[in-house]
C-alpha cells in the first residue's frame, strides 16, 4: 500500500495537512478519516519495520493529530452553538405596524394637547411682565422668576410679622428666643421657621429626624438636590461683606449661582440661592453641599472675627 511507503515524518505532515488545512465544506469528512487513520495505522497493526526512536515520534505524531481533530470538534460545536441561539427575527404585517403607529400618533397628540393647557394655565397665573414670548421655554422661566419673587415677598412678610411680635412683647424679646415667649402670647416657632423642613444644619430651628449636625452649628442650613440644580436656604448672622465672600467660594466650587433672596431681621439674614452644579464640581450629593456651605461660613466668621 502507499501509507506502508510513507515514513514517520511524512505520515506526520499527512495527518496534519489532511485535519487542519482541509476545507469547510469537507471538515466532518476529513476529520473522521484522520481519526480512523490514526487508530488504524500503528506500527503493531500493520508490518511496518521502524525502529523504537520512531515508534515513539509516530505515538506523538498520533497525539497531536488526535489534539487536533478534538479541537476542531470543539470548534464546530462551539460554532453550531452560536448558530442556533439566533433567534428569527419577528416580521410584523402592515396591519400591526400601521395600528401601533397610529397608537403612538394619538399619544403624542393627547400629551401636547395636555402640556399646551397647562401651560396656558399657568402663563395667566403670571403678570405679563414674567412672560415676554409665548414659547414654553419663556412661560417656564417667567414662571420660576415669578416663584422666587413670591418666595422672597414670603420671607419679607414674615420679618415684619416678627418684628411686630417683638413690639408687642416688649423691649425684652429677641429674635433668637422666639419660642420663649411670655404665657401672654401663645409660643412661637424660631424665626423664618416655615422656610426649613428638612435641614442638614440647625442652629435656632428645631431639629428634625432628617437633622444631621446640630452641635456647633453656625447656621441653619437646608440643601435640596435634583440633578445638577440645587436650592439653598441659609439662617445665620450678619457679617461684613458676608454675601459676596459666599459667592466667591461657590465659584471655586464650580457652582453657578442663578438667583439669590436676601431677607434681613435684626442681626440675622436668611438666604435663598438657587446654584447649578457644574462640570468638575465635586459635591454630589445635598449632605456633601450642606457641609461644604457651613465650613464656607465658618470660614467667612473667624475672617470677620477681631483679632
Amino acid at each position: 500500500m502507499a501509507l506502508q511507503a510513507l515514513s514517520s515524518n511524512d505520515f506526520l505532515n499527512f495527518i496534519l495537512y489532511d485535519t487542519i488545512s482541509a476545507t469547510p465544506c469537507s471538515s466532518h469528512a476529513s476529520l473522521e478519516t484522520a481519526s480512523l487513520l490514526l487508530e488504524s495505522l500503528k506500527p503493531q497493526d500493520h508490518d511496518v519495520s521502524v525502529n523504537s526512536s520512531n515508534s515513539l515520534m509516530f505515538e506523538k505524531s498520533c497525539s497531536v493529530g488526535r489534539e487536533a481533530v478534538s479541537r476542531r470538534h470543539n470548534l464546530l460545536a462551539v460554532q453550531g452553538k452560536k448558530k442556533r441561539r439566533r433567534k428569527p427575527r419577528v416580521c410584523k404585517n402592515k396591519e400591526e405596524a400601521e395600528t401601533q403607529r397610529m397608537t403612538h400618533i394619538a399619544v403624542e397628540r393627547n400629551r401636547r394637547k395636555l402640556m399646551n393647557e397647562h401651560l396656558a394655565v399657568l402663563r395667566s397665573l403670571m403678570p405679563e411682565s414674567y412672560v415676554q414670548r409665548g414659547d414654553q421655554a419663556s412661560i417656564v422661566g417667567g414662571a420660576i422668576e415669578f416663584v422666587k419673587e413670591l418666595e422672597q415677598l414670603l420671607q419679607s412678610f414674615e420679618a415684619k410679622k416678627l418684628e411686630l411680635r417683638r413690639g408687642l412683647a416688649g423691649p425684652n424679646y429677641s429674635t433668637e428666643n422666639a419660642a420663649n415667649t411670655t404665657s401672654e402670647f401663645p409660643p412661637a416657632a424660631p424665626p423664618f421657621a416655615q422656610f426649613f423642613v428638612c435641614p442638614q444644619y440647625t442652629w435656632s430651628q428645631i431639629p428634625s429626624k432628617f437633622t444631621s449636625n446640630t452641635a456647633a452649628s453656625i447656621a441653619d442650613i437646608e440643601v435640596t438636590l435634583i440633578e445638577t440644580h440645587a436650592n439653598l436656604r441659609i439662617l445665620t448672622r450678619t457679617s461684613p461683606r458676608q454675601l459676596s465672600k459666599l459667592v466667591a467660594r461657590f465659584h471655586t466650587l464650580y457652582l453657578t449661582v442663578l438667583h439669590i433672596n436676601v431677607t434681613t431681621m435684626d442681626q440675622l439674614v436668611l438666604y435663598s440661592i438657587s446654584a447649578k452644579l457644574e462640570e468638575g464640581c465635586q459635591l454630589t450629593s445635598a449632605d456633601d453641599l450642606a457641609g461644604a456651605v457651613h465650613h464656607m461660613l465658618r470660614i467667612i466668621e473667624q475672617e470677620a472675627a477681631p483679632c
